[in-house]
């Protein structure tokens, strides 16, 4: 595929073939993508389609980093991807933020984070100043200089890492997922600047499930799925055309407990008085919250608002700077984690930093031999047939897709049968199928009497799944209350312009 209207292209990749090692199936099958200078494109398709991959093929990374089989022609900047000498060369050209900005996040501040790549560019201290402080004050983390960024949400290091990348000031940017952790007003301050940078002579690509903003502003729409390019045109076109399909409204009542009630129960986590703060800096302050068994609650907020630091005390991997936090009778700011982690288990946001083990049998089996529950074969077929991975235990973890590693980390959790589960951002970078799948594994687990508790600046997935709504702003609580479970709901919009849905082919008819 050309650029649009004949423009002089920054990226070419030709007749692109990719295979895994280890993999008999194809990643990529002969994908054909050109960016023009100043184009922006936009790559969509359902969770597995081969996006990532296509992202990995179009920044070098494949050919310098990776084995496996890789056919067909990869140009940046009229060079083919193998004369450069690595991937540091590479990186001189093209700009890239990966799905997980932990991988990239390695300085003590925030400032070193995104002064670092300045540092090699040759350029005066004045001119390195000015653009450090231009990018920081645009991505919204000028107050996070100072911050290590380990204390940072997943949100704020994602715009710490895109930061890092618009500050090179590369010809090219890939962009994987770079939005899937950021808020309404960190989005669009993303989607201002790389409009900026294309008006400029970047090309950009965008690999994102998200039909927002960033869609909004691109020239061209692609189509991924299996591996290859199904569909290709304007934005508006193809979401005209029904290639594309808005969400559909969904019934929160279908996920409805049977037989549970809250109101009488004592409450399987209280939290009282609760402040923590990262090197004297206030995370949370002055909490209180109670959550009944069998309830599941939403804790929604913008990036930075507080919700990942309340519920990594939760099992002990925050202590508080002050209050409490009980947790099914235990303290959990003073007995182990090891205890905690019987009564309650934490998915995290990003499932790859929970997945380690050569098997997903052996990923399961390891939480429950920490806790010596014994012969650890039945729990873990369970706990893989409750996601709908039985017949992957013996599949290597990091072949997995995005959300089969989702699910798999909801699998690890599961098998040790806490009463409470807490997952933090769970729809985060999946299609609406898989995002449909794994909260429907949350309301079977709540059926069974556990109590969920769900991080998400979604507001939409709270008020379609969960039966209250915690919200948070700068470290405390400003809302608390139940979801509308009327039927229609007045409060439920029929689409979200911010999730993709695959619910059948995106298949071009043509």
């Amino acid at each position: 595929m050309s650029p649009e209207g004949g423009r002089e292209s920054v990226l070419s990749i030709e007749r692109v073939s990719y295979t895994y090692p280890g993999s008999g199936t194809p990643a990529l099958d002969g994908i054909d993508l050109a960016v023009g200078k100043g184009e922006i494109v936009f790559v969509t398709g359902p969770t597995g389609a081969g996006k990532t991959t296509l992202c990995l093929a179009a920044s070098g990374i494949l050919h310098h980093e990776y084995g496996g089989m890789l056919e067909g022609a990869i140009t940046i900047l009229g060079k083919d991807v193998r004369d450069y000498r690595s991937m540091a060369e590479i990186g001189r050209h093209v700009g890239v933020v990966f799905d997980d900005a932990d991988a990239q996040l390695i300085f003590t501040t925030v400032e070193e984070e995104v002064a670092s790549g300045l540092e090699n560019l040759g350029l005066s201290r004045e001119e390195m100043q000015r653009r450090l402080r231009e990018v920081m004050e645009a991505t919204g983390i000028a107050d996070l200089a100072d911050r290590a960024p380990h204390t940072l949400s997943g949100g704020q290091k994602q715009r710490v890492a895109i930061a890092a990348t618009l500050a090179l000031g590369t010809e090219v940017l890939v962009l994987d997922e770079p939005t899937a952790e950021l808020d309404a007003e960190a989005t669009g301050a993303v989607s201002a600047i790389l409009r900026r940078l294309s008006c400029e002579g970047t090309g950009v690509l965008i690999i994102e499930q998200k039909l927002g903003e960033l869609a909004a502003i691109a020239d061209r729409m692609v189509v991924v799925e299996n591996g290859a390019i199904v569909s290709e045109g304007s934005p508006a076109q193809m979401l005209h055309d029904g290639i594309l399909q808005r969400p559909e409204g969904g019934s929160a009542r279908r996920f409805a407990p049977a037989g549970i009630t809250q109101s009488e129960a004592a409450p399987v986590v209280s939290v009282r008085g609760l402040v923590h703060r990262y090197d004297g800096v206030m995370a949370v302050g002055g909490l209180d919250l109670d959550v009944a068994p069998g309830e599941i609650v939403a804790v929604v907020g913008e990036n930075g608002s507080g919700k990942t630091t309340l519920v990594k005390h939760f099992n002990g991997l925050l202590r508080p700077t002050e209050g409490t936090v009980i947790v099914d009778g235990l303290d959990a700011g003073s007995v182990p984690i090891a205890q905690l982690a019987r009564h309650v288990g934490l998915v995290f946001q990003n499932p790859d930093t929970m997945l380690f083990a050569e098997t997903v049998e052996d990923e399961v089996a390891f939480g429950l031999k920490n806790i010596d529950s014994g012969d650890p074969g039945e729990p873990v077929d369970a706990a893989l047939r409750e996601v709908g991975l039985l017949h992957r235990k013996a599949a290597y973890p990091r072949s997995l897709s995005r959300g089969e590693r989702q699910r798999l980390a909801i699998a690890c959790v599961i098998a040790m049968k806490p009463k409470v589960i807490v997952l933090d951002e769970p729809t985060t970078g999946l299609d609406a199928r898989e995002s449909g799948r794994v909260m429907e594994i949350l309301a079977r687990l709540r059926q069974d009497g556990r109590t969920i508790i769900m991080v998400t600046h979604d507001m939409l997935l709270g008020e379609e799944y969960a039966d209250r709504i915690v919200r948070m702003e700068q470290g405390r609580i400003v809302r608390d209350g139940k979801t509308c479970k009327e039927e229609p709901c007045p409060r439920l919009c029929n689409t979200s312009p911010g999730r993709a849905l695959f619910t059948a082919s995106t298949r071009s008819p043509n």
